[in-house]
């Protein structure tokens, strides 16, 4: 199963490992479900993972994303014609389009409206881990 992963769910997956945020990144690390990633999303979760205020060592955050590009997909998208409230979320739906993903797991629904989406199912991490408990399709119904 192939997601994209907002860099806000991976943050909230580090920072508390026992809400549905954290059990995403252990199915990511467990290679249950394999990112699909550009470079623009490395660069934005390096950036974000950095922030002294989350407080993760330096070598753990390489060792992650070292990970992350060795076992993920790396897309190359296209640019979308379609625009979101937040243009900084385009390169999670560019990926999501080109990679085919089951799924965009986001903690923020209202920046990808749903006359905005191009057809990419979009989830917030409870919903996501609730339709892999379920063993039911990822996608939209």
């Amino acid at each position: 199963m192939r997601i994209v992963l907002d860099t806000n769910v991976l943050v909230s997956g580090l920072l508390s490992p026992f809400g549905p945020p954290g059990e995403i990144v252990r199915m990511v690390s467990s290679g249950a479900v394999t990112l699909c990633l550009d470079a623009r999303i490395l660069a934005e979760y390096d950036e974000v993972l950095a922030r002294p205020r989350f407080g993760f060592e330096p070598d753990a955050v390489a060792a992650l994303l070292d990970y992350i590009v060795f076992a993920g997909e790396i897309a190359a998208p296209q640019l979308l014609a379609a625009r979101l409230p937040d243009p900084d979320d385009e390169p999670f739906l560019e990926v999501a389009l080109a990679c085919g993903a089951d799924c965009l797991v986001t903690g923020n629904l209202a920046h990808f409206p749903p006359q905005s989406r191009c057809g990419v199912s979009v989830a917030s991490p409870a919903e996501f881990v609730e339709r892999v408990r379920l063993g039911g399709s990822t996608r939209d119904t």
